[in-house]
């Protein structure tokens, strides 16, 4: 190929992009998503517009430890343009109407308690969710995985919870929420699943004398006589006005 027909070829090439870069536009900038001034469809915040009602729904989603999409029809990570605010599909949204209308009613009642301190106690979402969509009782959380999926399943459930939430008041995670929950797998008929339960509290809460006459009555009802009797010596050794402990003993001595 001659030279000459190259550089008209290049010079060719170098024209059709330069001509390309004039005609293509910059890329639209995206419109900034604003609180509406006239938000659709409130029904208990009627009196929060516009950037009002930022700081009311952060508050709501760090009470409850969700995002938008709880209550609110959209996808998350997508603009707020593409939301749909206004509806009420949303059973979360339904029920959170009613638990704002409920709050009300109980703070109106507390105005009228004599203040025990300097300041009236007020209730807010987070005084009982705690960063949860649901503030469930811990043993009552445990008893409904118990119920759906089995004891492992209640105590892996348990092992998330805790390691999500210790240390941050959501969830109480001493010796009492295990021990209650054993109870209730006790009473369904579960034994061995009682008694895995109050192990698990016994080897968290060793020091606990209730935990180990609880796992001493799961080791009796069990038939292992040894092991409730080591149980109930360990709880009274720990707690030595344990009557129950030391009365059991004196039945699991005799029989043996």
């Amino acid at each position: 190929m001659k030279y000459q027909t190259i550089l008209a070829i290049l010079f060719a090439a170098i024209a059709f992009c330069l001509s390309g870069t004039a005609l293509a536009t910059p890329a639209e900038k995206p419109v900034p998503w604003n609180w509406p001034e006239e938000p659709e469809n409130l029904k208990v915040l009627t009196q929060l517009k516009g950037q009002r009602l930022a700081p009311v729904m952060t508050g709501f989603t760090r009470a409850l430890g969700v995002r938008c999409t709880h209550c609110h029809v959209g996808v998350d990570g997508e603009s707020f343009h593409d939301y749909d605010f206004a509806s009420d599909e949303k059973l979360a949204k339904r029920t959170a109407r009613r638990m704002l209308e409920m709050l009300g009613d109980i703070n109106s009642h507390l105005d009228e308690v004599e203040h025990s301190g300097p300041e009236p106690v007020n209730m807010w979402c987070d005084t009982c969710h705690r960063g949860r969509p649901r503030p469930l009782r811990l043993h009552d959380e445990l008893a409904e995985v118990y119920v759906a999926s089995g004891k492992d399943a209640a105590l892996a459930h348990y092992e998330e919870l805790r390691e999500r939430f210790y240390g941050r008041g959501a969830y109480d995670f001493g010796p009492n929420a295990l021990n209650s929950f054993g109870y209730q797998v006790l009473g369904d008929g579960d034994i061995d699943g009682a008694v895995d339960i109050f192990e698990r509290n016994v080897a968290l809460h060793p020091d606990n004398g209730n935990a180990h006459d609880s796992l001493g009555e799961g080791y009796m009802k069990q038939g292992r006589t040894a092991a409730a009797i080591e149980s109930y010596e360990r709880a009274l050794q720990l707690n030595p006005r344990n009557d129950n402990a030391r009365q059991q003993l004196e039945v699991l001595r005799q029989a043996r």
